[in-house]
C-alpha cells in the first residue's frame, strides 16, 4: 500500500487529479448500483410475494384434492401445464405429512411451514432450495383449520434472478463506463483547470532565466477563485519586484552622481597638495589652509553621505521593530537642539518643549529631529530665528527662511531631491527622505508647509502616537527602558 502511495504521489498533479476523480466517481457509482441492485431485488421479491397472496386458494378449491374426513390428498396433483399461475401448491398437515395438488416438485417445508399448519402462525414467508436445485419462493398460509390443514405455495425465483442477473450487467456496464468517462472528464478538467499554473510556471522560469520582471499573467477582472487570486498575486509581486529594482537602480545612480562631486573636489585638492610638495614649489599659507579646509569639508560630507546612504539601505519594516522602544521625545529634542545651537550659534533657536512619550527607535529619531532642524539651521538668514515648539505629540519648527515654492513641495521627501536654490549648499538630498522614513516607521506623519503668519519660512511639523507620561513599566532616561 505505502509503494502504491509512493508510486500516486510521483504522478503529476493533473494526472493525480484524474485518477483521484475516476477513483471517486468509481466509488460512488459502485455504491449507487450496489444500492440499486438491492432495491430492485426487494421490489421483485415483493412483488413476487403480493402474487402469491393474490392467489390464495380458497377452502372450497382445496377440498377437491384433500378427503375432509382423513386429511389426504384424494387426487393427483395438478401438473404446471394445467396451472396457469406457474407454481407448485402443497398441502400440509399438523403432524408434518404433505402431499402435492398442484405442480410436479415438492418443496421441502420448515418448521415454519409446521407453524401455520398447527395454528401457531397464520402465515410464512421464505426461500427454499428445492430437490433439482433451484431456489423457490414460499407461501404458507391456513386453509382447514379444523382440520390442522395448510397451503404452502411456492414459485421459482429464476424469473427475480434473471432480471437481477441482467440489471447486474446493466450496471456493470454503466459504471464502467461511468468510471472511464470520469477518468477523461478528470484529465480534462485537471488540464484545464491547471492552464494558469502551467502559466505561472512558465512566468516563474522565464523570470528566473531572464530577470525580466515586466511579465504579467493575464487575470479576468470578475474571476476571484484561487489561481486568479495566485496570478494576482505574481503580478503584483512582480511589479513591487520591478519597482524595488527600479528604486534601487535610481539610488545607485544617485549615489554615484553625489558621490562623484565630493571625490572630485578631494582628488583635485589631494593633487594641488602633492604638485606642491613635488615641484616645491610650496602653496601660499592662506591657500593651504583654504585647501585643507576644503578637504575637510568635503570629507566630512562624504561621511555623512555614506551614513544616509547606510539609513536608506535598512529595510523600511521588520527589522527595525526590534530595536524600538519607549522614548522621552522632549529629551529627544532637547538633545537635538544643543547640536543645531553649536551649528548655528550666530540664530536664535527658541524652544518650548513639553514631555511627550513615543515608541521609536532612539538613534534613528534623533537623527530625523537633527535633521529637520539642519535645515531649517541651513535656509535661516544671518542673525534668524528658528522657533521649535513640542506639545501634545506635535513637533513644530519654523524658520524665517526663503521659503519653499509650492511647486517644489511635493518633492521635498524624494530622495537626493534638491532645490535648484539649494545646490550650492552642503548636503546630499537625503535629509528629509530619512525623516519620513524614521516618522512612519514609528507610525506618525511628517509634513513641510509655508509659515502663514506673514513672516516667511518654512514650518515643519511632525506628529508621532503617544502619551505625556510614559507607561507604568518604563522609566525615562535618555530614551532608554528598564
Amino acid at each position: 500500500m505505502r509503494r502504491l502511495f509512493r508510486r500516486v504521489r510521483a504522478l503529476p498533479l493533473r494526472s493525480r487529479l484524474a485518477l483521484l476523480v475516476a477513483a471517486a466517481v468509481a466509488f460512488a457509482v459502485t455504491a449507487a448500483a450496489v444500492a440499486c441492485w438491492f432495491v430492485v431485488k426487494s421490489v421483485l421479491v415483493s412483488s413476487l410475494d403480493e402474487a402469491l397472496k393474490a392467489n390464495r386458494m380458497s377452502k372450497d378449491q382445496v377440498s377437491q384434492y384433500v378427503n375432509l374426513r382423513s386429511g389426504q390428498c384424494a387426487h393427483d396433483p395438478v401438473t404446471h401445464e394445467k396451472n396457469p399461475l406457474g407454481s407448485s401448491v402443497q398441502l400440509v398437515d399438523g403432524t408434518g405429512g404433505s402431499c402435492l395438488i398442484i405442480g410436479t416438485e415438492e418443496v421441502p417445508l420448515t418448521d415454519a411451514d409446521h407453524a401455520v399448519a398447527e395454528g401457531r402462525a397464520t402465515d410464512a414467508l421464505h426461500d427454499a432450495k428445492g430437490a433439482d436445485g433451484a431456489q423457490y419462493r414460499v407461501y404458507t398460509y391456513s386453509v382447514l383449520p379444523e382440520l390442522g390443514v395448510a397451503a404452502s405455495a411456492a414459485r421459482p425465483l429464476n424469473e427475480v434472478n434473471r432480471s437481477l442477473s441482467d440489471l447486474a450487467l446493466v450496471l456493470v456496464f454503466v459504471a464502467g463506463a461511468g468510471v472511464v468517462g470520469a477518468g477523461a472528464a478528470g484529465l480534462w478538467v485537471a488540464r484545464t483547470g491547471l492552464r494558469p499554473v502551467d502559466e505561472l510556471t512558465r512566468a516563474v522560469e522565464h523570470v528566473a532565466r531572464t530577470e525580466d520582471l515586466a511579465i504579467r499573467i493575464p487575470v479576468e477582472d470578475d474571476s476571484e477563485d484561487e489561481i486568479a487570486r495566485l496570478s494576482r498575486s505574481f503580478n503584483s509581486m512582480t511589479s513591487s519586484l520591478a519597482s524595488s529594482r527600479d528604486l534601487q537602480q535610481q539610488l545607485i545612480a544617485d549615489a554615484g552622481h553625489e558621490l562623484r562631486t565630493p571625490l572630485t573636489s578631494l582628488r583635485t585638492n589631494i593633487e594641488l597638495l602633492t604638485r606642491s610638495e613635488e615641484t616645491g614649489r610650496p602653496i601660499p599659507e592662506a591657500d593651504r589652509k583654504a585647501l585643507l579646509a576644503s578637504v575637510k569639508a568635503q570629507m566630512t560630507e562624504l561621511a555623512a553621505l555614506i551614513g544616509d546612504l547606510q539609513e536608506l539601505s535598512r529595510p523600511d519594516t521588520g527589522q527595525h521593530e526590534g530595536r524600538t522602544r519607549i522614548l522621552a521625545w522632549h529629551e529627544v529634542v532637547q538633545s537635538a537642539l544643543r547640536r543645531a545651537r553649536l551649528r548655528g550659534p550666530e540664530l536664535t533657536i527658541t524652544a518650548d518643549v513639553e514631555p511627550w512619550y513615543v515608541r521609536a527607535e532612539p538613534a534613528a529619531l534623533e537623527r530625523a529631529v537633527v535633521n529637520i532642524l539642519d535645515n531649517a539651521v541651513k535656509f535661516s538668514p544671518e542673525s534668524g530665528t528658528v522657533d521649535v515648539r513640542l506639545a501634545d505629540g506635535v513637533l513644530t519648527v519654523r524658520d524665517h527662511g526663503p521659503g519653499i515654492p509650492a511647486e517644489e513641495l511635493p518633492h521635498v521627501f524624494d530622495r537626493f531631491w534638491r532645490s535648484p536654490s539649494a545646490r550650492a549648499l552642503p548636503g546630499s538630498g537625503l535629509g528629509l527622505s530619512i525623516v519620513a522614513r524614521t516618522v512612519q516607521q514609528a507610525g506618525g506623519v511628517v509634513s513641510l508647509t509655508p509659515a502663514e503668519d506673514g513672516g516667511g519660512g518654512t514650518v515643519a511639523t511632525v506628529r508621532l502616537p503617544g502619551a505625556p507620561v510614559p507607561p507604568p513599566e518604563t522609566t525615562a532616561t535618555g530614551g532608554g527602558q528598564r
